[in-house]
């Protein structure tokens, strides 16, 4: 009767639910397992990110280094290879030394020269009229 039909139609529903909780229950295990492995794997992958990037920095710093000391170096030898232009404050000191220089050789010039014709127009008093003309066909 109808209270059998009901009865039936009731646990026929019940049966329905407890078979589609039981496949939601194993579904959301296989998916639960599947999100704990990916969670290791994910784990995993970050631990060995963290190591590859701690040794890539420190991979970085040694290249730094290397890099400061290329640099550092080569600015050295730049100041001691290429040729800076002067100032002209320098250029005019160079030059007043350079000058200063000239005058100084250009007296001891003077003096040795005055020295010299002394020297020898005190010798031409003293020769004899023979040596003159020795002196003279040598010069010729």
């Amino acid at each position: 009767s109808k209270m059998t039909a009901y009865l039936a139609d009731l646990t026929s529903d019940e049966e329905a639910a407890i078979a589609e909780y039981n496949a939601m229950s194993q579904e959301n295990g296989v998916d639960m397992a599947a999100k704990e492995k990916e969670v290791d794997y994910d784990t995993r992958e970050s631990k060995e990110l963290g190591k590859s990037m701690a040794e890539l920095s420190n991979d970085e710093d040694t290249t730094q280094d290397q890099l400061d000391a290329v640099s550092k170096y080569r600015a050295k030898i730049e100041q001691e290879c290429i040729a800076k232009p002067e100032t002209f404050k320098e250029r005019k000191k160079r030059r007043e030394a350079e000058l200063a220089g000239l005058k100084q050789a250009l007296e001891i010039l003077d003096s040795e020269t005055a020295f010299i014709q002394r020297r020898a127009a005190h010798k031409r008093f003293r020769l004899r009229g023979g040596d003159l003309k020795a002196i003279a066909a040598a010069a010729a």
